[in-house]
């Protein structure tokens, strides 16, 4: 950890020039007070990944970032994970035959979820909720592209747990990461503009940070856009979870889950050590609060964790949202083969469906360095080993006829 500036950086060998050009450029609006880079962190659009920032009486739509409410949700079952072994195509097949990916992914009409949160009111609040609510019908319960992914493996847990009834042990597991899709994409750029229009004389360094202030009318309704954003994503996951875990016939008994992509209402001490109430945005970071349960991935064949939060302050109370990129999605493309890809995902005992080269292992940091890096921020309460990992991307062999659900739309 060092200090640069007025704020903490973790795992700073780790973190590159820009990153940090970034985040100071962010601790010089005049709304923020206090802010934190992960050991994650890399380069992003206004505030870099893996950047906490807290401001006063406003909110920035693009240090939330255009997936708003990008979440982790894990579910483990009491079942051991050798039945992926036993029985691997009916694990293969649940996941390629209950989940959509793409940009464009929407269910087919004849497999329609349902969820409550598509008969809320908010969707009426606002004249852009209420054009947003076809495609949040359509698309729930789907994945985006990218890094996003649902996935088996093997969750170990390294202490028994009281409230699960869990003992320590090594258990089948489900991971999924993806966020709001159509919804919150529109939701970023519609209000983003507008907070840039109201701050036309930002520099150009800062121009994606514009704010809105929460006593705006336009901050009010981002605020109440965002948070239903944040219940869609999460109904997307239960949607995905429940799909995939009815078709081998199983329920969990764990479940853990957390948005890395939102804004936060928090009290936070300031250098005065007063209680301040601040806006806490977090873009690819996870709440790490004292005794929160949190999800960190690692890549597609490299482990994630489960965490519990230690509640630092410096950090804001947050802790990295996964291994961080190494290498942007260009380079991964063109420094890393095929065969070198597919070597690392054999070597570790990982079935891809789907993917491409830049979400490569190879693209990513040392996961463990990462968690070393943060371990005054966590402590590790279990680790994720992916096994069978589903991503947008073509699908060679059998598994083309499968996804049944998947309709694309251009």
């Amino acid at each position: 950890m060092e200090g640069l500036m007025n704020y903490q950086v973790w795992g700073i060998e780790q973190v590159d020039a820009e990153s940090l050009k970034q985040m100071d450029a962010a601790m010089s609006l005049p709304i923020s007070v206090k802010g934190a880079l992960m050991p994650d962190a890399h380069v992003g659009y206004g505030l870099p990944i893996g950047g906490v920032l807290a401001t006063v009486g406003a909110v920035i739509p693009y240090a939330v970032g255009v997936d708003i409410a990008c979440r982790m949700r894990l579910s483990v079952f009491d079942v051991s994970p050798h039945v992926l072994g036993q029985q691997t195509k009916r694990f293969e097949n649940a996941l390629l035959e209950n989940t959509v990916f793409g940009a464009g992914g929407e269910q087919s009409p004849y497999h329609q979820p349902q969820h409550e949160v598509m008969d809320e009111s908010t969707w009426q609040e606002t004249r852009l909720l209420s054009s947003l609510k076809d495609k949040g019908y359509k698309q729930l319960g789907t994945s985006g592209s990218g890094n996003h992914f649902v996935e088996w493996g093997e969750f170990t847990l390294l202490q028994d747990d009281a409230a699960t009834g869990l003992t320590a042990g090594t258990y089948l597991a489900l991971l999924s990461h993806s966020g709001s899709r159509g919804v919150g994409y529109a939701i970023a750029n519609h209000y983003s503009r507008i907070a840039m229009n109201y701050h036309q004389n930002l520099d150009k360094s800062v121009r994606h940070l514009a704010w809105l202030d929460l006593s705006w009318h336009e901050g009010q309704e981002y605020w109440l856009s965002m948070n239903l954003a944040g219940r869609y994503a999460s109904a997307n996951h239960q949607v995905i979870h429940e799909r995939v875990s009815k078709a081998v016939g199983l329920k969990p008994v764990m479940v853990v889950e957390n948005h890395h992509n939102f804004a936060w209402q928090e009290t936070i001490i300031d250098e005065n050590g007063h209680e301040q109430d601040v806006i806490v945005h977090r873009k690819g970071a996870t709440p790490a609060g004292k005794g929160v349960l949190g999800v960190i991935p690692g890549s597609m064949a490299d482990p994630g964790f489960v965490v519990r939060g230690k509640g630092n302050r410096e950090s804001l109370c947050s802790a990295s949202h996964g291994a961080g990129r190494v290498m942007s999605r260009n380079e991964a493309k063109q420094q890393i083969t095929h065969h070198q890809q597919n070597e690392y995902l054999t070597t570790h005992n990982v079935k891809l469906f789907g993917g491409s080269l830049d979400e490569a292992p190879q693209a990513y940091k040392d996961i463990h360095t990462v968690m070393d890096a943060q371990a005054d921020l966590v402590e590790i309460v279990g680790k994720f080993q992916p096994r069978v990992v589903r991503m947008d991307g073509k699908i060679t062999g059998k598994g083309k006829k499968n996804n049944r659900h998947n309709k694309r739309r251009r």
